[in-house]
């Protein structure tokens, strides 16, 4: 890997027309990488192009070329039992996205007259909805996972395996462990946003192509059920479930059990742990969404009983 300038030169490169639709256990790669190696994807929008103005309206395409994921890429080592490490290093949307209002998905869709889609303008570091309203703009992919164990999900849904996580959290300095269920992993990354917020409640953030620079590694030996996240300042363990208490319950005994089992700490106090030092969170709550899972995230500060998801030695 080389640096030119602060921008990194990536080792391989990936188009966006090299995708998968859906992650399951028979997945072949495209591309097969060392640990430590970095690679460029280029990814579709979640409407793989079929929206590009605000007369698009999602009730008019092809609901079957939805968030498309860049990939696999197989790492050579990784094995069942290991964690697959994704570090996210740079995010690079596109000038311009969109969002839309999805007949029967949302919180709020029973306020609004009918299908709509608005455009945004992109650029430097700002996103405009109109001439009035702008905002920083958070670059993050919401599509990231690997292989799964057995079953075959779509991109659009999440599952031990990752896929449609939606975390805004996974922009740049993201670092992603993944339970390994094949070997080589099997990664892809697709629906990257120029912003989204917590609970995506019209299910969409705003959706964009771009490019996203992926360095890979293996943790050998160890995983979490679920994918976990590592921050400069925290880690949080993912769950998910249709509804947000299961998906709550499911994400607070995979953070208290990696307590118990990473850093020894007592049942006991992991709970309490948890409860006043920790963050339960929400990534994705759209509701109603018939089909569609409640993504929770569990915000664990890194202190020095804590430091890291996994504890290498003791």
């Amino acid at each position: 890997m080389r640096q030119c300038r602060s921008r990194i030169v990536s080792q391989h490169h990936l188009s966006r027309d090299q995708v998968i639709w859906s992650f399951g256990p028979d997945l072949q790669p495209v591309l097969e990488v060392e640990p430590g190696d970095v690679v460029t994807f280029e990814t579709n929008d979640c409407f793989t192009g079929q929206i590009r103005s605000e007369s698009d309206l999602v009730t008019g395409i092809d609901m079957s070329r939805i968030n498309s994921a860049t990939g696999p890429v197989a790492v050579k080592g990784a094995e069942p039992g290991d964690s697959l490490v994704a570090e996210i290093l740079d995010v690079r949307p596109i000038e311009w996205g969109v969002a839309t209002l999805i007949p029967g998905f949302g919180q709020l869709i029973d306020k609004v007259q009918k299908p709509l889609t608005r455009l945004f303008e992109v650029n430097e570091g700002m996103i405009w909805l109109n001439d009035r309203i702008s905002f920083p703009a958070r670059p993050m992919v919401g599509v990231v996972g690997v292989a799964t164990a057995g079953e075959t999900l779509s991109n659009g849904l999440a599952g031990e395996h990752g896929g449609n996580l939606d975390d805004h959290l996974h922009g740049a300095g993201a670092k992603i462990y993944f339970p390994v269920r094949q070997p080589g992993g099997m990664f892809a990354v697709g629906d990257m946003h120029a912003s989204m917020g917590d609970g995506e409640i019209c299910f969409t953030g705003v959706e964009i192509a771009g490019e996203v620079d992926i360095r890979f590694d293996i943790l050998k030996g160890k995983q979490a059920t679920w994918p976990v996240t590592e921050l400069a300042d925290r880690w949080l363990p993912h769950a998910t479930a249709y509804d947000y208490a299961d998906a709550l319950q499911l994400v607070s005994e995979e953070a208290a059990r990696m307590l118990v089992d990473e850093h020894r700490f007592s049942m006991e106090d992991a709970f309490i742990f948890l409860s006043v030092a920790c963050d339960a969170g929400v990534a994705q709550a759209c509701k109603p969404a018939e089909g569609f899972g409640t993504i929770a995230r569990f915000s664990i500060p890194k202190i020095g009983a804590c430091p890291t998801p996994f504890a290498l030695t003791f």
